[in-house]
């Protein structure tokens, strides 16, 4: 794709952005019938001409007008009619002013509330689809409003807080949305999507307030013309939303000027309203009760749909709240947030108007990366660079095994087979080759085994994660992407460890027979070893035994004897000869000339076929990690 367009479409006004891929700067809003914030109306006129925009609201010879249709599409089938004919009048301003070209690789990327489920959105989007637009997608407004939070250099918020739970508040028109973001991930709540409080009951206000305050001669014709007229209702209401924001923005200016604007309503004949904003209208807007509201004020409701977003939070509390829309430069509202929640830091946009356009825009790019950044990912894990570089570093492994396995195998296998032998469980030495086959393989399979080789698995690890930052990195660099995001050094060092790379399971005991076989050979010869003290026993027990093992050595030799020893039954008496400690304590000798052993048959009895699958394995995890590495870092857009 080589642009993308965010088309934020809203129950009062709507706005559209785009950037192009290789762009560094803020998505440019476009500006559509002369507006950059434009009314969501349209009007069909008996001609064929289809209006969009403030034209719309008032212009003779309307067939059908509609405004503020968004806010019922949940509730009335009829309102997708609307939304289709609003769509298409500004496809065609865009093909119109050449901000749109024709069959140009690019996606639209458009806004919805956070509370439209999967199939809503699905609905909504087909309805795009329909009217002709490039390939569209629906995004959440209050995610895409915290994308442009994370791009917004005004802010300096950078990508970090996509790891930090974050509370956007998008205050629309008719409703206000929360969504509740931890770890760059949407959180449902049961307190969230649309809240019913929007910005256009306090232009309902503003304009009662001004109607109250009107010309005697002229009250009453208002008031009828505003009542038969839902499109110039609508415009008024528009207007003074305009006026009420250019007051909220700067209070303190308008502290001491007067902050107004006259209209001319031309209906059955022209009528004069002056709208109004000062320190006491401004306190109405806010404190006011209403009957839409059920008797409460604006104030009231907002705090208490903050304090129930707080109470059903069943994770961290926000550590930013994020505030959108034109309302959200009201210092009130920021005064509100910080009451609710008091540790969290509150900030918004320059224009916050239209962070949920670029925001939309912003998320076309971010996609387009993460869709390269999947693909380069994708096309490195199958590859065999990740295969060179485990073999490079195997035989090591195999060695740190070791390392960790020899003593806790001497102890809790060896040991305990050898006291069965003692005993008369296990009648022939030569039994005890199979039974060490069982112990060893079992407790190499063992977690307690497994928890072991975690530590040294881990500092394999980091050698191996350093030659393959060769590759990672450019890819991270090329999709911007933060260059630790696949790196497995962050990870190694964290607390936790086995959630983000399964040291425990990484390492193939399977394949480690040779590693088994090796080991019975050692510690069968350590029991014969044991056989061969018991000549230098005291005792008269000791000393018979000794003369009878010697001329048994004479006659048949070391080797030879030993051989013997391995398929005779030697009496239950003669074993307790050979004491427990004596045992024990030769084999705590051993253990580094056991390792050496083992150092020295890695050599000779691992074969290609075992390394190699030891490799694939190994690689495939790591390959794996990878991918979930990579999806932590992207920024889920559904």
């Amino acid at each position: 794709m080589d642009r993308f367009f965010g088309f934020d479409l809203g129950d009062a006004e709507s706005a559209v952005a785009r950037l192009n891929k290789e762009d560094q700067v803020t998505p440019e809003m476009l500006t559509v019938v002369g507006e950059q914030s434009f009314i969501t109306a349209y009007a069909q006129l008996s001609s064929g001409e289809l209006l969009i925009g403030e034209k719309a609201c008032y212009t003779d010879g309307a067939m059908k007008r509609k405004l503020r249709f968004k806010s019922r599409f949940l509730t009335d089938s009829t309102v997708a009619n609307d939304v289709k004919s609003f769509a298409g009048g500004v496809l065609g301003e865009l093909y119109g002013s050449g901000d749109l070209i024709k069959n140009e690789d690019c996606s639209f990327y458009i806004g919805c509330p956070a509370g439209w489920d999967k199939n809503t959105r699905e609905h909504y989007r087909e309805i795009f689809e329909q009217v002709g637009y490039p390939p569209a997608k629906i995004i959440s407004e209050s995610r895409a409003a915290m994308v442009s939070a994370t791009q917004s250099k005004h802010l300096q918020v950078g990508l970090d807080i996509l790891s930090k739970p974050v509370l956007v508040v998008d205050i629309g028109s008719s409703t206000t949305d929360f969504a509740y973001i931890m770890g760059g991930k949407e959180v449902e709540m049961q307190t969230a999507g649309e809240v019913v409080l929007g910005g256009g009951l306090m232009d309902e206000i503003l304009l009662e307030e001004s109607i109250e305050g009107a010309n005697p001669l002229f009250k009453k014709k208002i008031r009828q013309t505003l009542e038969e007229s839902e499109p110039w209702r609508s415009y008024c209401e528009f207007a003074a939303r305009r006026l009420k924001e250019k007051y909220f923005s700067d209070e303190e200016y308008w502290s001491n000027n007067e902050c107004k604007e006259s209209l001319v309503i031309q209906y059955s004949r022209p009528l004069k309203l002056t709208l109004k904003m000062d320190k006491n209208i401004a306190s109405k807007l806010l404190n006011k009760n209403l009957v839409k509201l059920g008797g409460k004020s604006f104030k009231e409701v907002f705090i208490q749909a903050l304090r129930d977003v707080k109470e059903n939070i069943t994770g961290s509390q926000p550590e930013l709240i994020f505030l959108t829309g034109g309302v959200s430069k009201l210092p009130a509202i920021r005064d509100w947030c910080t009451a609710v929640f008091s540790d969290a830091i509150v900030v918004s946009g320059s224009e916050p108007e239209f962070s949920v356009a670029r925001g939309l825009a912003y998320c076309g790019r971010i996609d387009e990366d993460m869709r390269e950044f999947r693909a380069d990912l994708e096309e490195l894990t199958k590859s065999s660079k990740i295969e060179k570089i485990v073999r490079t570093h195997i035989n090591q492994l195999y060695k740190d095994a070791v390392d960790t396995l020899i003593e806790p195998i001497l102890t809790k296998v060896a040991m305990p087979i050898f006291d069965r032998w003692r005993a008369g469980e296990i009648r022939k030495l030569s039994d005890t080759d199979e039974e060490l086959q069982r112990g060893v393989a079992a407790y190499i399979k063992s977690d307690e085994a497994r928890e072991l080789l975690a530590g040294p698995i881990t500092s394999w690890l980091k050698p191996v994660a350093e030659d393959l930052e060769e590759f990672t990195v450019p890819i991270c660099v090329n999709h911007r992407v933060p260059y630790t995001a696949l790196s497995f050094k962050s990870y190694l060092s964290a607390s936790d460890i086995d959630i983000k790379v399964d040291a425990k399971n990484i390492f193939a005991v399977e394949e480690m027979t040779w590693l088994i076989d090796s080991l019975v050979t050692v510690l069968v010869g350590l029991i014969i070893a044991a056989i061969d003290v018991v000549p230098f026993l005291a005792g008269p027990e000791g000393i018979i035994v000794g003369v009878i093992a010697s001329a048994v050595i004479l006659i048949l030799g070391k080797d030879r004897m030993e051989a013997r020893l391995l398929e005779t039954d030697i009496p239950n008496p003669l074993r307790k000869l050979i004491p427990k400690n004596t045992f024990k304590s030769r084999m705590d000798n051993i253990s580094a000339d056991v390792k050496k052993s083992f150092y020295a048959s890695l050599e000779q009895e691992k074969n290609d076929e075992i390394t190699e699958r030891m490799v694939n394995e190994i690689s495939a995890q790591i390959e794996q990690t990878l991918i979930k590495m990579a999806e932590v870092v992207e920024i889920p857009l559904g």
